[in-house]
């Protein structure tokens, strides 16, 4: 080993145990780490880390950097394909055994070789280096390096390489911890509940009173189903009805903050009179999506699961968002008049067999007071409420207010 290798590996070294560790981004971190090796005179031209995470949808994920300036952090969605592409990857010898990997890449095609390879070589890389990356919870991970100096790597670069890996494997695993506190907390209580919590909003009564359109959704008939139907088919019939709802409401920018049963509870937060016309807007929208996700469903899903309806309810007003429950189990969720009348409405929703009600807080935001249904009382309030239904083919539509945009202006005449 040269002399500059010690160096090399204590001034990065000094660094991952300095000023690396407040690094967040696991790309800016593998690209800091490339710049600082070029600058010492290790030739890396690709670095690359892959990490396995806790996800229910995302089976690893890869910071990538090259001196071509390829900057990306590649996320590998669980798929069939997928394990195809592992089997013949260096990083499977890296986790499975946890040993490092190293092939010299040769001018032509070898029958042996491992999938990235030929890309490799196509690129015009000459030596690549997959390093075990361990974790303190005793779980392997990879660092990969890769050159297109003439003569690959030296002893020294591999010894710097080998120095340097496992105080970098901390410092990513600090991050794939709060990536994986983030996933968790924004799968079972939603990004916005989620980020509060990771921020420190814990203690019990601890929140704030925001305005927001609260949305429920009521699956029909689900008691006989549920008694009927196998658990597996339930569970099925449970995801088609949820992922319909869940899946409109976050593509116009809600959030679904519980799942109660066969009920679903959304919200789309505002500030001010703007956002809230926007919001119930929006609301609207997904709620007229939901029910075309739902009609989907039924027209092409499988025949041992029976077709669904809901009862889509929107209200509109101010609720107390953050932590109830017990000292030591506490749920962040909204709560008051209002999340309770958007739960009737939605009652209402079901038994007077509308795809979609709206309460009159919700039609004066939107300034359309059309199609409406009824006057009713219902459990828990002495006011009677108004509910609109709005046609769910014309919601988003110019149409959508035809009729009392013609009255209005006949009145005005008037």
């Amino acid at each position: 080993m040269s002399l500059e290798a010690p160096l090399i590996a204590a001034q990065v070294m000094q660094w991952l145990s300095g000023d690396a560790i407040s690094i967040k981004d696991s790309l800016v971190l593998v690209s800091e780490l490339g710049k600082r090796l070029n600058e010492a005179k290790v030739p890396v031209d690709r670095i690359t880390t892959g990490i396995t995470l806790l996800h229910p949808n995302v089976r690893a994920e890869s910071a990538i950097w090259t001196t071509d300036g390829e900057r990306a952090l590649r996320r590998y969605l669980e798929a069939e394909n997928l394990e195809e592409a592992y089997n013949s990857s260096p990083l499977k010898v890296v986790y499975v055994e946890g040993r490092a990997v190293r092939v010299r890449i040769l001018p032509e095609p070898e029958a042996w070789e491992y999938g990235v390879i030929p890309d490799l070589r196509a690129a015009g890389y000459t030596d690549y280096l997959a390093l075990p990356m361990p974790f303190s919870d005793g779980t392997t991970k990879a660092l990969t390096l890769a050159t297109r100096a003439p003569g690959g790597f030296t002893v020294s670069h591999i010894a710097v390489f080998e120095t340097i890996v496992r105080p970098l494997g901390l410092i990513c695993e600090l991050n794939t911890l709060r990536r994986t506190a983030e996933t968790v907390l924004n799968t079972y209580v939603g990004p916005r509940a989620g980020s509060k919590v990771l921020n420190g909003s814990i203690k019990r009564g601890e929140g704030e009173l925001i305005s927001a359109v609260v949305t429920f959704a009521d699956l029909r008939g689900f008691t006989q189903l549920s008694n009927k139907l196998p658990g597996d088919k339930l569970i099925s019939l449970l995801n088609n009805y949820f992922g319909a709802i869940a899946e409109t409401v976050e593509a116009h920018g809600g959030e679904v903050l519980k799942f109660i049963g066969d009920e679903v509870m959304a919200i789309f937060p505002y500030t001010d009179e703007i956002e809230a016309r926007d919001a119930a807007g929006r609301a609207l929208l997904a709620a007229r999506d939901a029910v075309l996700r739902i009609a989907d469903v039924n027209a092409n899903c499988c025949e041992e699961v029976p077709q669904i309806r809901a009862g889509i309810a929107l209200h509109a007003g101010d609720v107390f968002f953050g932590n109830v429950g017990s000292a030591t189990r506490l749920d962040f969720t909204v709560v008051g008049p209002v999340v309770n009348l958007a739960s009737r409405v939605a009652d209402l929703a079901k038994h007077l067999d509308r795809d979609v009600l709206v309460s009159d807080a919700v039609a004066d935001l939107m300034g359309c007071r059309h199609k409406l249904h009824g006057t009713y009382y219902v459990k828990g309030f002495e006011e009677p409420v108004s509910v609109f239904a709005p046609d769910v083919s014309l919601i988003g539509t110019e149409g959508a207010c035809s009729e009392s945009l013609i009255a209005s202006r006949a009145f005005d005449a008037n």
